[in-house]
């Protein structure tokens, strides 16, 4: 700290270096990193639809959970594997400190910007209920609040990074108790969710999921949640890979991944992706084909695997291009490399959205954050009660008071964006939720450029 300004390290400090000097780059050879970043998208989207995603309804088929506990849990801890990565990567190796723009820009991007981008690439309107996400938005707040509580004295001790691990513990233990929880609190505020019943039973009459049966009358599912039941054993609903995926008859196996499509644009797409199709396919068990069926777990861990090797490189050429072009080292925390961190569950949310099924994909969203709370408790655990034991580890607090009112504020907006727009994911949410996001990040640049407050940064050596 100098005259009041704070020092941060550059983000290209925590990467290799480039295979481009920095006046190459300048040159044109950022057009490389450019060209390797949108390779990258494709290949995060190709592991998240050919594997994590299938993978991920067999476990929840087997285990008999609901969409939004599936999103909560099993979904938000594969695509979230890249922050559990980099969460031990920094108490490990690198030693960085939990950064204002690392909580703060993947959050709120989690939050608002995946909400959005649900919204607005999705042309299904997709309805969701009260109770998974006031679960999830509770539980993210109260591990929010435990995270900047623990930073708040610089130091992490222990048993703080215990209770971490309690929260999440807690946190699962409502989840398997969930439909009882949900039926009791239907049953005790039955007048304020009458409505929102009314809504699910009409849509549910009007579209009904992929692989239900038409004949079967109004589908009232009384035994689960209203928005449950895509995973259920009763014979009037398909098997759970019909949900999502469409495979009609579950006798006849999966198409061949090498099977070239029909669409012109497809098959550009599927000629220039051939080479992560190819090394997906020699390395990941695909569970969707009958062979490999009951080697689902380990497509749901190789997959997550593939996602943080393949976001580890795209925020380090993002890293990169971010730099060459001269974007402020807190710019890119709370945009660019924000949104490159999250890209798995941004890929996997807009997916789900996209079939109907909009109470896993906000779990998704929701039970991520909760999830990074998870990660960052982890390595602390791991570190303060086995490997330094002589005292607490240090940690960089500054910004504390502007994270945890953002932080705040952006839960409870999403929960009242909401709210206010019928429990539906549409277009209409997806444009609040953008704009709300922009406003976030705005006034969170203005912050860290210190234009706004008292908290001026800049770059360790520059």
């Amino acid at each position: 700290s100098e005259n009041g300004t704070r020092c941060v390290l550059s983000s290209s400090s925590e990467f290799p270096e480039g295979f481009f000097t920095p006046q190459e780059r300048r040159d044109g050879g950022i057009v490389i990193y450019f060209i390797i970043i949108l390779y990258m998208f494709l290949a995060v989207s190709i592991v998240c639809d050919d594997y994590f995603l299938p993978s991920l309804e067999i476990i929840s088929e087997c285990l008999g959970l609901s969409q939004d506990v599936a999103g909560a849990t099993f979904m938000a801890a594969g695509s979230s594997a890249p922050e559990l990565v980099t969460a031990f990567l920094g108490a490990f190796v690198t030693k960085g400190d939990i950064g204002v723009s690392t909580i703060l820009g993947s959050a709120i991007y989690n939050l608002l910007g995946i909400s959005a981008a649900c919204g607005l690439l999705s042309s299904v309107v997709s309805r969701l209920s009260c109770w998974p996400l006031f679960r999830d938005c509770l539980a993210y707040t109260i591990s929010a609040a435990a995270v900047l509580v623990m930073i708040s004295d610089n130091r992490i001790y222990w048993y703080e990074s215990a209770s971490l691990l309690l929260i999440y513990g807690c946190y699962i233990l409502v989840l398997c108790f969930d439909i009882k929880i949900n039926q009791y609190l239907m049953k005790k505020f039955s007048p304020c969710c009458t409505c929102f019943t009314k809504a699910i039973e009409e849509n549910a009459e009007q579209q009904p999921l992929v692989g239900w049966r038409d004949e079967s009358g109004p589908l009232i599912r009384q035994q689960s949640r209203t928005d449950s039941g895509i995973f259920q054993d009763e014979l009037d609903y398909s098997h759970l890979s019909t949900s999502l995926h469409r495979l009609d008859e579950i006798s006849e196996d999966h198409p061949n991944v090498f099977t070239m499509p029909e669409a012109d644009m497809k098959r550009i797409l599927w000629v220039l992706s051939l080479p992560i199709i190819t090394l997906l396919y020699l390395t990941i068990p695909d569970c969707r084909r009958q062979f490999w069926r009951n080697w689902f777990m380990v497509t749901f861990i190789i997959s997550a695997a593939w996602i943080s090797a393949i976001t580890y490189v795209l925020v380090w050429m993002v890293t990169i291009a971010g730099e060459t072009l001269g974007i402020p080292e807190s710019v890119m925390g709370l945009t660019l490399l924000a949104a490159g961190t999250s890209v798995p569950d941004t890929v996997a949310s807009v997916l789900v959205a996209r079939k109907g099924n909009g109470d896993m994909a906000m779990s998704n969203i929701v039970g991520s954050n909760v999830f990074d709370m998870l990660c960052l408790g982890i390595p602390w655990f791991i570190k303060t009660a086995f490997i330094t034991t002589s005292g607490p580890i240090e940690v960089s607090s500054s910004g504390l008071t502007y994270t945890a009112i953002s932080l705040i504020c952006s839960v409870g907006f999403i929960f009242l964006a909401v709210h206010l727009n019928g429990w539906k994911i549409d277009k209409k949410l997806g444009t609040i939720c953008l704009i709300l996001y922009l406003v976030f990040t705005v006034l969170s640049i203005l912050y860290e450029l210190g234009i706004i407050g008292n908290n001026p940064t800049r770059v360790c050596g520059n």
